[in-house]
């Protein structure tokens, strides 16, 4: 199977490189002019990946904006599942999440079970992705619909242990998330030890509304931010953020 993406990410972590990720629910988008708007906001700002996915999809609209996305960007596109139906053959890549922080076996093997043919079919590379939900000050959607707890957000060793196993049982990539509208995103503390315990690329999302937040996550062990929220209710802020995390990598250049 395809190993692009991972393969790309997994240089770029160790080369200290970090990367913005803009994460779109397609049940959040009002229409395709909206959707326009964010590619063009996306192109122009050189977001790094464009994430799809959504704990609900009931407005018919999954297709038909991943088709969008490939027509109106380069940028890659990654799946982030919130149920096994979310699948498309035009994706680059989806993340294969097992979901560690919790002890629900459908979302560890359960649905993997059955999506693993049609992913083997459709040819699109699979990211097998140590997925770990941290509280964010909330029940979020993905607390509520994966009926599992998350992380206590002081409870370091957790996470570190938590994401050192994920990576023992060969999962490729850490995912890190607060959950869309946490009232927190992860602390930097947290971060910063499971960074220190681990080598896999590390995405970390939920929470974060500002270019200070986006800033200290990259600079406590965060290889890619993920913003989705609050890039809904202020677009403007794709460009700003995405610019704050690529002047870092000009950073390490100049070192």
């Amino acid at each position: 199977m395809k190993q692009e993406l991972i393969n790309k990410l997994i240089q770029q972590s160790n080369a200290g490189i970090k990367k913005f990720a803009v994460l779109i629910d397609p049940d959040s988008v009002k229409n395709e002019n909206d959707l326009l708007k964010i590619c063009h906001e996306c192109n122009a700002a050189n977001v790094d990946l464009i994430l799809v996915g959504g704990s609900l999809i009931i407005n018919g609209f999954w297709e038909r904006c991943i088709d969008i996305l490939k027509e109106h960007t380069s940028i890659p596109v990654v799946i982030f599942p919130g149920n096994g139906m979310q699948v498309h053959d035009s994706a680059d890549a989806i993340l294969f999440l097992s979901m560690i922080s919790g002890r629900n076996p459908d979302l560890l093997i359960g649905k993997h079970v059955l999506a693993a043919p049609g992913l083997k079919r459709s040819g699109v590379e699979v990211i097998p992705t140590a997925y770990m939900i941290v509280d964010g000050g909330n029940i979020t959607s993905v607390m509520y619909m994966s009926n599992t707890t998350p992380i206590p957000n002081d409870k370091n060793n957790i996470a570190m242990c938590t994401a050192m196993a994920g990576e023992m049982l060969g999962l490729k990539l850490i995912y890190m998330d607060a959950g869309s509208g946490a009232k927190q995103p992860i602390s930097s503390a947290m971060l910063s030890e499971v960074r220190k315990n681990t080598v896999s690329p590390i995405f970390v999302g939920g929470g974060i509304r500002t270019v200070e937040q986006a800033v200290d996550a990259c600079k406590s062990g965060a290889d890619v931010v993920v913003v989705g929220n609050a890039i809904e209710k202020n677009p403007e802020l794709i460009s700003k953020l995405s610019n704050a995390i690529h002047e870092l990598n000009e950073k390490i250049v100049t070192l």
